[in-house]
């Protein structure tokens, strides 16, 4: 799993590294049942202290986008297809909090943004999406 901190930005670390795991578990990079690296691991890899790793993990497990349990690690939650309105809602304005940071470290601009949206969106099969 790799993810990209900016130092230099307002956004703090903790909050970084929830938005990219939610957003690789909101677009499928992640998918149901992937083991995410330990505590301690992720931070070493990052360069962060452990409890900045860990509150990143407590919020997505409160969000429950993952599930952590003892000797088994941390893993992403199975998804559940029956959201309620608000919960898809939220998780939808999650995910756009994270291409809206990834746009503006790229450069692009609101309008670029939404045309690489469209793109994407037109190579997918249109069964299976879900309307919020």
């Amino acid at each position: 799993m790799r993810l990209d901190l900016d130092h230099d930005s307002a956004v703090p670390p903790y909050e970084q590294v929830r938005a990219e795991i939610a957003a690789m578990i909101g677009d499928g990079r992640l998918a149901p049942g992937a083991h995410l690296p330990t505590i301690r691991q992720l931070a070493a890899d990052l360069g962060l202290a452990v409890n900045t790793v860990a509150r990143s993990y407590r919020e997505l497990e409160a969000a429950g986008l993952v599930v952590s349990r003892v000797r088994h690690g941390t893993t992403v939650a199975e998804r559940r297809p029956d959201l309620p309105p608000a919960e898809a809602m939220a998780r939808l304005d999650e995910a756009a909090r994270a291409y809206r940071a990834a746009a503006r470290a790229l450069g692009a601009s609101l309008d670029g943004a939404i045309q690489a949206l469209r793109r994407v969106d037109a190579e997918q099969p249109a069964s299976g999406r879900t309307r919020v």
